[in-house]
């Protein structure tokens, strides 16, 4: 082989290996000694390590010798020689280049992220029209998904590579909870707080919850925070939520038009749907879940471990595309912006009034004639806490969706990556919580995340055996 044939190859080698030095060659580069002849440990910054890692890659190409026999004939020859050498014959500066040209280069830019329709997923929709996935080098299709057991589906059956989910699923995915088994991972919360409890107008005159018994409600998932939350509260006014009402599975855009025909006496949905009610004059609005449990989280943006891990560059210009998003979403100068955007047929398929009511917090009821201004009835905070997952996963355990032993910190830790989160969200200069873990208050009462199967069982109305 010519030089100039030698040189092209390992110019195209070059080309193919990783954005940084992988754990295998800092290893290699601890024991090795580097072409001047010093040794690995003197390296001052990544750069210099990185063009280390490429200059013993073209030294193994050229010489094909193993590791001691590469060393016998450096030290033998002299760093300075062998330095000499491979410049006179090769184009350093050009393989090293092109080797830093491909840090972070993307794996994969043609994405398909799944969405349901609901303001929940704002940022999600939101990203596609005002460009922040082009921002950050991807061509996302954000497809339009019927409901969650659709969106779970599609998600472990590979045709999404990530997806908008609620909060609880990919710890239920994780666990094999309602499905089959497959690691997930939440890097971000997509909103907190956004939900209502609507009854039928029926119904104004039953605004206490004990008067409830007979009714049937809807919930998007029974792996939901809305359906968390339903039970929690009707279970703080003495109803128990499997004996005294039934709870049925609906998906969000369903929700108004059986509420219309008498299927169901109330919800607890995602908005626009709440506030969509009130705007076909077929429902009014309870109660804000806010006003249940303040800064509460709903749904999020997931993947597998596996996309992750198996495109990790791909996957880290997602995420950074999805937490810009969720903070430019949190602004409320960008909210009526926002509506627009993601009002029409492709996202939400909604009266950009009605969004706008819900994004603002300026909305009428149902009930009262006056226009109530809660700004943050929805909120966007990408940080997924720990202590948020432990919550979830005691309602799992309380109402018997998972039984026996459950490692509540292993299981947060391993699906909400906060440490990930964090270092993202620096990195675009927002600011990020130091801990991962707090306490609560919900409806009164406290919840100690170091102290959970205590707090499941200081509940009267639950299912655990």
């Amino acid at each position: 082989m010519s030089d100039k044939e030698r040189a092209a190859l390992l110019e195209k080698q070059a080309e193919k290996m990783t954005v940084a030095p992988s754990k295998a060659a800092a290893e290699e580069l601890s024991s090795d000694v580097r072409a001047d002849g010093s040794s690995a440990d003197t390296f001052d910054d990544s750069e210099a390590m990185l063009d280390q890692v490429v200059e013993n890659a073209i030294v193994r190409g050229v010489f094909n010798q193993h590791d001691a026999s590469r060393r016998k004939f450096i030290k033998l020859v002299g760093g300075g020689t062998m330095a000499a050498a491979l410049a006179a014959v090769l184009p350093m500066d050009k393989i090293k280049a092109a080797v830093k040209e491909s840090t972070g280069k993307l794996e994969k830019t043609k994405l398909q992220v799944g969405f349901v329709p609901i303001t929940c997923a704002t940022p999600i929709i939101m990203a596609h029209p005002l460009g922040f996935y082009s921002k950050y080098g991807l061509d996302v299709d954000v497809i339009k998904t019927a409901g969650w057991a659709v969106a779970r589906d599609k998600s472990l059956n590979g045709e999404y590579d990530a997806s908008h989910m609620l909060t609880p699923m990919p710890l239920a995915m994780t666990m094999g909870a309602g499905s089959v088994a497959e690691p997930y991972i939440m890097p971000a919360v997509e909103n907190i707080n956004g939900q209502a409890i609507v009854l039928h107008n029926k119904h104004k005159d039953k605004r206490d919850p004990k008067q409830w018994k007979g009714f049937k409600f809807g919930v998007p998932f029974d792996y939901s925070m809305h359906n968390f939350l339903l039970r929690y509260y009707v279970a703080e006014h003495g109803i128990d939520p499997d004996q005294d009402i039934q709870i049925r599975v609906v998906p969000p855009p369903e929700m108004v038009a059986n509420l219309r025909a008498g299927n169901l006496d109330g919800y607890l949905s995602p908005d626009p749907f709440n506030q969509r009610a009130v705007y076909e004059k077929v429902g009014f609005i309870h109660i804000l879940t806010k006003d249940i449990w303040e800064g509460h989280p709903c749904c999020a943006f997931a993947c597998s471990q596996k996309f992750a891990t198996e495109m990790p560059n791909t996957y880290g210009a997602l995420f950074k595309a999805i937490v810009d998003a969720t903070h430019y979403s949190a602004k409320h100068e960008n909210r009526a912006e926002i509506s627009k955007a993601i009002a029409p047929k492709n996202y939400l398929n909604q009266p950009e009034i009605v969004i706008r009511q819900v994004l603002t917090g300026r909305y009428v009821d149902g009930l009262e004639q006056k226009v109530h201004d809660v700004p943050d009835r929805i909120d966007f905070d990408p940080f997924p806490w720990h202590s948020m997952a432990v919550w979830i996963l005691t309602q799992m355990k309380r109402w018997g969706y998972v039984k026996g032993d459950v490692d509540y910190k292993g299981i947060a830790e391993q699906v909400y990556v906060a440490a990930e989160t964090r270092k993202v969200m620096e990195s675009l200069g927002y600011p990020a919580p130091e801990k991962t873990y707090e306490n609560y208050t919900i409806m009164g009462k406290t919840f100690d995340y170091q102290k959970p199967e205590e707090y499941i069982d200081s509940f009267a109305i639950k299912r655990t055996s």
